[in-house]
């Protein structure tokens, strides 16, 4: 090898192993990262009907995919901290490092909405990745600061607040919300007012975004549930008691869900708001699924062909989902000439390789699968040369 190429590859983000960490957690992120790309790429406009959202209340599947990697931040913030705490770091390098990896993580998402052309008028600023960045930060500050009752308390504010909010404060020039407009009418909620009134950029929806500006407040609450989640898993009580650890988790995890629902009924479950019953509803759905999953590859070790590709992907999750979106915006901008019509390439790979395809949902879905596949590669590529891209 150069001593050119070897330069580069020693400049590259990298460590020569990952830090200590659950396997399970990045099985579950892996899996999330996969569903994310799975999700935002259908090959057409007749989506799988289970990788649909909700319109509006309710939940589907997919609804949960977004708060389980918001959670799983969450758990992964408190045992990186702990660690590092544990090693003599400073809480203010944790801080002034927490700043850092905020403002990389939501550089990187507002480049992703610009992408390709970076047109103010339609540079979006709200998004996924922005959220996640936000909400890490809040949650960071939190944990540095706060023990247990207090991260608790913390989560408990947000939520009632966020109900109060959503449900006792008019909204300006309509009136009162369940009294003069439907409580969280899609066109008339103080989140959509807020967002309309002072979120720069494009909206996703038009005139209103779901990562608008009141619903992260709710958001951080879902990291945060994380982080509790984090702090029983490294108790010392259950450190060498796992199956204490996968019942807690269990019985939590029931626990957030029946709550989740009984509020459903008056501050209804919903995905584009990040109620606060969804944000219980969802963190319990996190918490069995973690349970479960740590409970096979952390306690009884059944790891292998099934888990891999999830790994592969959690390792490297900020790459993947930056990969995949950077891929899906070359392929619906780049256009080529069809007869007479002018089509996106992403439009001719479907019609030339899926659009035979019958119901026209199973080949949307096919493309959506060989789209995961082929941005898995990459990602395995990095795995392979122990390239983990850190923020």
């Amino acid at each position: 090898m150069s001593t050119a190429v070897q330069e580069v590859r020693n400049s590259l983000p990298r460590v020569d192993a990952p830090s200590p960490r659950l396997y399970s957690l990045d099985v579950l992120r892996g899996a999330a990262i996969a569903a994310m790309i799975l999700v935002n790429n259908p090959g057409n406009d007749y989506a799988y009907a289970l990788l649909k959202h909700s319109e509006w209340n309710g939940w589907t599947p997919t609804d949960l995919i977004f708060p389980f990697f918001l959670f799983i931040v969450g758990v992964s913030l408190t045992l990186s901290f702990r660690s590092r705490l544990e090693r003599g770091d400073s809480k203010r390098k944790l801080l002034l490092h927490s700043v850092w990896r905020c403002a990389i993580i939501f550089l990187i998402g507002l480049f992703l909405n610009g992408f390709p052309y970076f047109h103010l008028a339609t540079w979006r600023v709200a998004g996924v990745l922005q959220r996640i960045a936000i909400a890490y930060l809040v949650a960071a500050v939190i944990t540095l600061h706060a023990k247990t009752r207090g991260i608790t308390t913390w989560i408990a504010c947000l939520l009632i607040g966020y109900w109060i909010a959503m449900r006792f404060i008019p909204v300006p020039g309509l009136g009162m919300p369940s009294t003069d407009m439907p409580l969280l009418d899609p066109n008339a909620n103080l989140s959509w007012y807020l967002d309309k009134r002072f979120l720069p950029g494009a909206m996703y929806e038009g005139t209103r975004d779901p990562e608008g500006i009141l619903s992260t407040f709710p958001a951080v609450a879902t990291a945060l549930l994380g982080v509790l989640t984090g702090e029983w898993l490294r108790s010392s009580p259950n450190k060498n008691d796992p199956r204490k650890k996968t019942i807690g988790m269990l019985a939590a995890g029931a626990a957030l869900i029946i709550v989740g629902q009984i509020w459903n009924v008056w501050f209804p479950i919903n995905k584009k708001l990040w109620t606060s019953s969804f944000v219980l509803f969802t963190a319990g759905c996190a918490l069995v699924c973690l349970a479960i999953c740590y409970w096979l590859t952390d306690v009884k070790l059944h790891r292998g062909w099934w888990t891999k590709p999830f790994v592969v992907f959690g390792a490297n999750a900020i790459a993947a989902y930056a990969l995949a979106e950077l891929a899906s915006s070359l392929l619906f901008n780049l256009r080529l000439h069809h007869g007479r019509r002018e089509i996106s390439l992403a439009d001719y790979l479907f019609h030339r390789l899926f659009g035979s395809i019958s119901p026209r949902e199973l080949g949307s879905l096919m493309y959506a699968v060989v789209f995961v596949c082929l941005c898995w590669l990459p990602i395995y590529w990095m795995y392979r040369k122990r390239i983990f891209l850190k923020v």
